[in-house]
């Protein structure tokens, strides 16, 4: 069989990444009896068992999305009318239309309302066969003076390892513009393939038809399915306009532009595999194709009046180098830093690549906007950690703590000064590697170009991250002539419900707080850390400040839960000035 090429992609998304209908006022089509309550004529029986969304929002418009699901073994397309109204009755209607779902498209649908007003709230529902769907809300982008702009941040929901409860508190926020799901929205795995050892007894184990590692169409479509039939994520959707980008788990682990770390020749031609798998999300996602020619492309900007521009960017397939492996510089005598140092910094080692870089650059030059902001999915900040200490995460828990502990006391008196630190306690503190290759830390070269424009134009830099299942926060910080300067922040969310450092270090409750600390001082950009709860990061913009909310959850592993107050932390970020301060 031949090899899938790009050219070969490129020309399949075109045609068979599902359709989005257009739709621009009142035709007087979705108000009728005979559109609610038949489908051409015959009876069907359907049902709207994965709620409905809506995404992408634009000044004139917004992406609505729902799912009609036939329930009488015909296969045939059924009929789907809707309402767009200003008000929660649906008495001022500004748009319904219809159309047909069609099998094709695993009978989801998409539509393009325009002709709506910048920055207003509206309610919007579907209509098959005498059922209607659940009612949503959503709001389409304001134009010029803003007072305020709030976003719900979120990333990595893997349905075996627990329940959705980080979406249902997200969804109880009074006030969102939107929220940023920056990918990892499911996982390939099989029920056992990572952390669902407990999936079984909490009701959250895969189903026998999709209890197997996606590869094929159908298996994605399967996946999506059952994880929009969570009510709590249900909820979330229903409440505000998703702004969504994918990351690895969508296709495989550790995924790049030709490959995966989770995919190999046993599991067929890799293109095909993106393939199915981007087209499921495309179907079953409210997003806006950028490209029309090339669904591959994602990465889009969204513009909140005078105060936020938003751009969503892709680091994981579309300009994404394979990932370096530190076993591949590894010798007798340990790491060939050489070797090492001069593959990390690399020019030619890409992350965004060179379209999407231009792209940013251009959308960063000609953006007016107080906050400049990334939403996009690995950690941008540098995470340079003791060698000492990166070799000891795979130590036992006993000879970790003790390690942390002594890196610690050093990392404190070398700070203060201390004339008594010998060369070698000196080293094993300054001499640091990156903690994770999949993320900016691995393409240092292209996140220095990306950071020098944002330092070159003035920009009020704030980047957004998910990934790494915990929260952090971290300066943005570029080499100047006098040191270290710092020309940004970045806020990280923590997980929904994928298990963060807590689980790969395995470490006893009560050593993680001191575990956080530690990291926090020996990592220098780092200004927090939360290594142990699943949750959401809620931001805030003003025209003076941003304010990032991290809050928690007590538990995923049980339908009983309480948000930890206690855990929640604030940080602020004034305009004009990138450094992160505790808020109130």
């Amino acid at each position: 069989m031949r090899r899938l090429t790009r050219r070969d992609f490129i020309r399949a998304s075109a045609l068979g990444m599902g359709a989005v209908v257009v739709s621009s006022g009142l035709t007087g089509c979705g108000g009728s009896s005979s559109n609610r309550n038949s489908d051409n004529g015959n009876e069907r029986l359907v049902a709207f068992h994965h709620g409905v969304a809506s995404g992408d929002p634009q000044t004139q418009g917004v992406i609505l999305w729902t799912r009609v699901t036939p329930e009488d073994g015909d296969t045939s397309p059924v009929s789907v009318s809707w309402e767009v109204a200003s008000d929660a009755d649906f008495t001022q209607l500004v748009n319904e239309d219809s159309t047909e779902v069609r099998q094709a498209y695993d009978y989801t649908l998409k539509v393009d309302v325009q002709g709506l007003e910048p920055g207003k709230t509206y309610y919007y529902r579907f209509h098959a066969a005498g059922v209607t769907s659940p009612v949503g809300v959503t709001r389409t982008l304001p134009e010029g003076s803003v007072d305020q702009v709030t976003f719900a941040v979120l990333s990595c929901s893997n349905y075996p390892a627990g329940f959705f409860h980080v979406y249902a508190e997200a969804a109880k926020e009074a006030q969102l513009d939107a929220v940023l799901h920056l990918g990892d929205y499911l996982y390939e795995y099989a029920t056992d393939g990572y952390d669902g050892d407990q999936a079984e007894q909490m009701g959250r184990a895969l189903p026998e038809n999709n209890d197997l590692e996606m590869i094929q169409l159908v298996d994605y479509r399967r996946r999506y399915a059952l994880y929009r039939t969570d009510p709590d994520l249900q909820a979330l959707h229903a409440k505000a306009p998703f702004i969504a980008v994918w990351d690895d788990h969508e296709i495989a682990n550790d995924a790049w532009m030709e490959g995966a770390e989770n995919h190999d020749s046993t599991e067929g031609d890799y293109l095909l595999r993106k393939q199915y798998a981007l087209q499921a999300y495309f179907e079953w996602m409210p997003i806006r194709p950028f490209d029309d020619n090339d669904r591959e492309i994602i990465y889009r900007s969204f513009h909140y009046g005078d105060l936020v521009s938003l751009h969503m960017l892709d680091t994981r397939i579309i300009g994404r180098d394979e990932q370096l492996s530190y076993t591949d510089y590894l010798t007798d005598t340990g790491l060939d830093a050489e070797a090492f140092t001069a593959a990390v910094t690399d020019p030619n080692r890409h992350l965004l690549g060179t379209t999407q870089l231009n792209w940013l650059s251009e959308a960063l030059a000609t953006s007016s906007a107080t906050w400049q902001v990334l939403g996009q999915q690995v950690l941008m900040g540098r995470m340079l950690m003791p060698a000492e200490m990166l070799q000891g995460l795979l130590a036992p828990a006993p000879e970790l703590v003790t390690l942390i502990e002594e890196l610690t006391t050093l990392k404190g008196r070398y700070l203060q000064g201390d004339p008594t630190l010998t060369e070698e306690e000196i080293a094993r503190i300054t001499t640091v590697l990156p903690y994770n290759l999949d993320a900016w830390d691995g393409y240092m070269a292209e996140r220095e170009v990306l950071l020098q424009t944002a330092k070159q134009l003035g920009k009020n830099l704030v980047v957004l991250a998910g990934d790494t299942h915990n929260a952090w926060a971290s300066h943005l910080t570029i080499d100047g002539g006098e040191g270290k300067q710092s020309v940004g922040v970045e806020l990280a969310t923590a997980s929904v419900s994928s298990p963060g450092l807590e689980y790969y270090l395995q470490l006893p409750t009560e050593a993680i707080p001191q575990a956080e600390q530690a990291i926090t001082l020996l990592v220098d950009d780092l200004q927090y850390l939360n290594a142990s709860q699943r949750g959401y990061l809620r931001v805030t913009f003003t025209a003076e400040e941003t304010r990032a909310d991290w809050r928690f959850v007590s538990t995923v592993k049980s339908s009983d839960y309480q948000v930890d107050e206690a855990r929640g932390h604030s940080m602020t970020v004034q305009a004009g000035s990138p450094a992160l301060t505790q808020a109130d």
